[in-house]
């Protein structure tokens, strides 16, 4: 079954998350040039801190803590230290670009937490053939909000319509490391609708996805008896769902992805119609 992940600073919606079997609280340190980035996006922008590590982690006796440092920089090294002193069980470096980087992540945590890269950059894939043979991490995770965009692309599931995902996976199933992709969103939500998302990943092999914020925005639901219906309610249903996906023949894999690219199509298509009606 697919690891699930689930961004969230707040103790009770990560003891939910735990209850209902979301293998990984995910604290968001990054901040450095994120703002930049996605100046113009709809994305989640955190502003979790240390404290919310100590914080959470001690509540956790089933998931396990994960942390997203900031990219490479000065710091990181004192910045790993910290998080890892705070209880961080998995550490995430974003925006990554030479194997350099890489190998001074690994250097720094130095086996004292388990290392994720999280491949979100046309110069990360372009160096990722030397990232895996040099190896020393433990996982990959493509994140496909920031790699749209440094594609120049409309829409982020165009990078599943356009064999980018598929690319990008072939290889590190090849090098033996565990990965993932994206998020996902309820069974029958979605732009592109979870179902579809939910197959695709077990087409291509993938073991990890995060619970979007149109699984659960939680930042916007006061009532905490709401939240905790809508984590009872659909990562169940997720789950079933699972289970039909894993069963899926070599067929009904190529009939999901075609019905994924004219999908993703229309919806690239009306987003740059948009785009250019809005100038």
């Amino acid at each position: 079954m697919l690891t699930f992940m689930y961004i969230t600073n707040k103790p009770e919606i990560a003891l939910i998350a735990q209850k209902y079997g979301v293998e990984r609280v995910w604290i968001d340190l990054e901040t450095l040039g994120k703002d930049e980035r996605q100046k113009n996006m709809d994305s989640v922008k955190s502003h979790h801190t240390v404290d919310d590590i100590r914080r959470i982690a001690p509540l956790l006796d089933k998931s396990e803590m994960l942390v997203r440092i900031n990219p490479w920089h000065d710091g990181s090294k004192s910045e790993i230290d910290e998080v890892i002193d705070a209880g961080a069980k998995i550490i995430m470096l974003p925006m990554w670009k030479t194997a350099e980087e890489v190998k001074n992540f690994v250097s720094a945590v130095n086996g004292r937490a388990t290392t994720v890269l999280l491949l979100e950059t046309r110069e990360a894939e372009s160096c990722l053939d030397e990232v895996l043979s040099v190896g020393g991490f433990d996982e990959i995770h493509i994140g496909l909000n920031d790699l749209h965009l440094s594609y120049g692309l409309n829409f982020m599931f165009e990078l599943l319509a356009n064999g980018t995902v598929e690319r990008i996976c072939r290889k590190i199933a090849a090098a033996g490391i565990p990965y993932g992709f994206g998020g996902i969103a309820k069974i029958g939500e979605g732009m592109l609708p979870a179902e579809r998302v939910l197959t695709e990943h077990y087409r291509l092999g993938s073991r990890r996805v995060i619970l979007s914020r149109s699984f659960c925005d939680a930042d916007k639901i006061d009532d905490i008896n709401e939240v905790e219906r809508i984590f009872e309610e659909n990562v169940a249903k997720l789950r079933r769902y699972e289970r039909i996906a894993e069963k899926s023949s070599k067929a009904e894999f190529e009939e999901n992805k075609a019905a994924i690219a004219e999908c993703v199509d229309k919806i690239a298509a009306a987003v740059a119609a948009r785009r250019r009606k809005n100038g």
